[in-house]
């Protein structure tokens, strides 16, 4: 018959050899001769999670989370290539397989992804404007501003035909654009005869 020992290895962080010496207990005569076997224990692999560049950023851009070389990959996201890119917000891990068979799991990696802000312009009265007249555009609120004439204000005071857009920034540094305002200035010139 055969039987089996279970034997407890401790905590290895490299590659352990263990020579072991055993006997079998034979069922007429007592014990064995002694047998001598070796066992190698590996140590599980311990990937770390690098980024290609700021795990924060702006919504449309992307980072890509790699480790080391290993014969397998198990990202949280379901992929098995050696390296994902991201572009959502979220906690990333990946389970890798070395050479020897041995399995380990990376700490979470926080990615995070901040939304664009919201740039629209608001004409405080008509754009068309008699001569003399002005317009106060307002942007939408925001941390800093740079309209299409330099201005860095939430809002301008116009009096000249243009096109005028805004680029907002917020408070994490995403900026956004608004859609093109069209201002007429009508110069209307009265002739008496």
């Amino acid at each position: 018959t055969t039987q089996t020992a279970n034997f407890t290895m401790p905590n290895v962080t490299t590659q352990t050899v263990f020579n072991i010496r055993y006997r079998v207990r034979e069922s007429c005569c007592g014990w064995s001769k002694p047998y001598y076997t070796t066992v190698t224990v590996n140590p599980s692999p311990v990937p770390v999670l690098a980024s290609s560049g700021p795990t924060t950023f702006c919504s449309g851009g992307t980072v890509t989370l790699s480790t080391g070389a290993y014969n397998n990959y198990d990202w949280s996201t379901g992929s098995s290539n050696p390296t994902i890119d991201v572009n959502t917000s979220g906690s990333y891990t990946v389970t890798v397989i070395d050479a020897n068979g041995c399995q380990g799991t990376s700490l979470p990696l926080n990615v995070t992804v901040n939304p664009l802000p919201t740039a629209t312009i608001t004409a405080a009265g008509p754009v068309t404007l008699c001569s003399g007249d002005d317009v106060i555009l307002f942007a939408s609120a925001s941390s800093s501003y740079l309209w299409s004439n330099g201005a860095t204000t939430q809002f301008i005071t116009v009096s000249q035909s243009g096109v005028y857009d805004v680029t907002v920034t917020d408070a994490n540094n995403c900026s956004a654009s608004s859609t093109p305002i069209t201002v007429y200035a009508v110069n209307a010139q009265i002739s008496f005869l």
